[in-house]
């Protein structure tokens, strides 16, 4: 099944806005990675906000849909249909489930929205851009700020080449797999928007720290870059924890997930992008 019509965007209007006739509750994502495909399974928890509209209506763009199954019955080709970069499904309904599994190409995304190679072949990572509509890239959602859901990624990969594997959320296990492959799982419990989700994965070296929040709870900060330049990445580090404390004396704001991840990266499209519980920045403005 192909996912992949022409499409010229719309403007999107402040006066146009209406509430999500359906939010989702908690998303898991399991990731498949690899440079020139990925697949991506996600089971979303929907709920129905408007009691008159019964038909789902998610966002996805550059999608290749393998498969969709709604509260684990296969749909009918006939119980779906997508046009203009929206997937209808008929027969939603409160509470249901809906899982579907797609393919990427994050070699070939050069848009660079989305899961996409940074760098080279050999050595780049891959990574994501989900602000502002990047999330619809990776699977099909209700693509817009106003729907927060708690989340669980899992992500595979082989051990050799994505030694490391990141997503925002709390560390959920790790493990290996057949093939020279592993797998790490994250859970972000604190229902957050799309646009904030976020992974890296690749060959990182790390500097950390352990911090303490000004209510009592343990977080571990950590910098991460390519080995040639994580000595580099000491200042930044200093800084993140000046910024912490700051964020707790002004504003009474404690950090609530139990680990901070911080990407330096040289090829990044974006100067930085604050992603929950994982930033990614432009190594150019981390390094010192």
């Amino acid at each position: 099944m192909s996912a992949r019509p022409e499409h010229t965007p719309a403007p999107t209007r402040l006066s146009d806005y209406r509430p999500p006739a359906w939010r989702v509750d908690a998303v898991q994502l399991d990731f498949d990675l690899g440079i020139d495909t990925s697949e991506v399974t996600a089971r979303l928890q929907l709920r129905r906000d408007d009691a008159q509209d019964e038909l789902l209506r998610l966002d996805g763009e550059g999608l290749e849909l393998l498969s969709i199954t709604l509260d684990g019955e296969a749909l009918a080709p006939t119980a779906w249909r997508y046009a203009d970069h929206v997937l209808e499904i008929d027969g939603a309904r409160d509470g249901s489930v809906l899982e579907t599994r797609v393919r990427l190409k994050p070699a070939a995304n050069t848009a660079l929205e989305g899961l996409y190679l940074s760098g080279s072949r050999e050595a780049g990572f891959l990574l994501t851009q989900c602000e502002a509509q990047g999330f619809r890239h990776i699977t099909f959602f209700p693509d817009r700020p106003d729907v927060l859901a708690t989340y669980t990624v899992t992500l595979r990969a082989d051990r050799d080449r994505f030694p490391i594997l990141l997503a925002g959320g709390n560390p959920d296990g790790t493990g290996e797999l057949e093939g020279g492959r592993h797998w790490a799982r994250f859970v972000d419990p604190h229902p957050k928007p799309s646009y904030l989700f976020a992974l890296v994965a690749g060959r990182l070296e790390k500097i950390e720290r352990d911090y303490t929040t000004a209510d009592g709870h343990a977080v571990k900060l950590v910098m991460w870059s390519e080995a040639n330049v994580i000595d580099r990445c000491h200042y930044a580090l200093d800084a993140l924890e000046r910024a912490m404390r700051w964020d707790e004396q002004t504003y009474g704001r404690n950090y609530d997930l139990d680990v901070f991840h911080v990407v330096a990266t040289h090829d990044f499209n974006m100067g930085a992008m604050e992603n929950k519980g994982l930033n990614i920045f432009n190594a150019k403005y981390l390094l010192a």
